[in-house]
């Protein structure tokens, strides 16, 4: 494909929370905790994507590592990958506190240098919403390069079931207020307001014409979904 010069968007530029900010990076896990366990979620991913120990994944959009740090622990060989320094300076120490092993690389789904080596799995979690549609499709044609031939992309993201949605999204920020007040309220207003998440029949779409097939879907509530996708054979 054709390189991306100065009109490339801008991946550093913080959308929604900054997570640039110590302060924010800090209360991440902790504010999260209250409507996800990420650590049994990172483990369901990794049973769902039938891992082999000894293979290879990367993780786009790492946050503060729990995600990488499980993989780790089941016996893959991870490079995680964060767009914010702040985010990777916090995974790094918290790796190092676990003895997990993890490569860490600055950049996002635009910027990571296209690499000689290609992976078993690429995965991103809560991370795509922040690039606008156009952009996701550019991403993912970049992603393809970095996927093994039958190797499996994995994304799970806020996604927007069409039937519904404003019921939907009106429910989803009630429950976060249910679960954690003015703050959680916010975080989830922020995210429709000011984020990209997108339709799930948008997405598919690049998903597909990216050259993936997507071999399973999940939704939740409307609004969570799950994709695995194969990158088939000379794609």
């Amino acid at each position: 494909m054709a390189t991306i010069k100065d009109w490339i968007w801008n991946e550093i530029q913080q959308i929604g929370k900054d997570y640039e900010s110590v302060e924010e990076v800090a209360s991440y896990d902790e504010s999260h905790s209250k409507f996800r366990d990420a650590i049994k979620e990172s483990q369901d991913i990794l049973a769902h994507l039938n891992i082999t120990k000894g293979q290879t994944l990367l993780d786009i959009g790492c946050g503060t590592g729990v995600f990488a740090r499980e993989a780790s622990k089941a016996g893959l060989k991870v490079t995680a990958a964060d767009v914010s320094e702040t985010m990777l300076q916090y995974a790094k120490e918290k790796t190092n506190s676990e003895n997990a092993e993890i490569s860490y690389i600055k950049g996002g789904f635009l910027t990571i240098p296209l690499m000689e080596q290609a992976f078993d799995y690429v995965t991103t979690s809560f991370s795509f919403h922040h690039l606008p549609d156009f952009y996701k499709f550019i991403a993912l044609q970049r992603i393809i390069n970095f996927v093994k031939d039958n190797g499996k992309l994995f994304i799970q993201d806020v996604v927007i079931a069409e039937e519904d949605f404003e019921r939907n999204i009106n429910n989803l920020i009630d429950h976060q207020e249910s679960l954690g007040g003015k703050f959680l309220r916010e975080d989830a207003v922020q995210h429709f307001r000011e984020e990209f998440s997108t339709f799930d029949w948008i997405l598919e779409q690049m998903i597909e014409r990216a050259g993936f097939e997507i071999i399973d879907k999940s939704m939740e509530s409307g609004l969570l979904a799950r994709y695995t996708c194969l990158k088939a054979t000379n794609k």
